[in-house]
């Protein structure tokens, strides 16, 4: 099934993890904003918006090609959202959302302390950035998954039985 499917959620919830093995076990395309917006940080831009502008724009040539695409952002506002769900329409797919949070606050504050960047020049956010962080809450229906009670396995699982 040709498919968006955008994982969402603060940083340090385990989205990234969630999201490569879903690609890894499916051949879907991925598209991780940090990437995205590190390579147009290399190449002297300031970013804001362009990371996402970049993702929306990949995602649909790909969703025009026929492949499945993963799309992995903290994805924080309605406006966000409802971009990727006009990618989707303009090429004719749906898009499933999956918003992945970690409702074990210890939990997820040792995961972002202990976090390492994996992409070169990479800043990751402290714990204190990530508990500010402009991220409003949903009101539109998503897949939801608990890091703090759910593995990456189950996680994958859920996923693809949402598809």
């Amino acid at each position: 099934m040709i498919v968006l499917i955008v994982f969402s959620g603060l940083p340090g919830t385990g989205k990234t993890t969630i999201a490569r093995e879903l690609a890894r076990q499916t051949g879907a395309v991925f598209l991780r904003i940090d990437s995205i917006e590190q390579a147009l940080r290399h190449a002297g831009v300031d970013v804001q918006g362009e990371g996402y502008a970049a993702a929306y724009a990949a995602a649909e040539e790909n969703l025009r090609l026929g492949r499945r695409v993963i799309a992995d952002c903290v994805n924080p506002w309605p406006l966000t959202r409802a971009a990727w769900h006009a990618v989707a329409a303009r090429a004719g797919t749906a898009c499933v959302d999956v918003e992945v949070t970690c409702s074990d606050a210890e939990e997820h504050r040792r995961r972002v302390e202990r976090r390492r960047a994996d992409i070169s020049g990479h800043v990751l956010p402290t714990w204190q950035q990530v508990m500010t962080r402009d991220y409003r809450p949903w009101t539109e229906t998503r897949l939801q998954i608990d890091t703090a009670q759910t593995s990456v396995a189950d996680a994958v699982r859920l996923v693809c039985a949402a598809l």
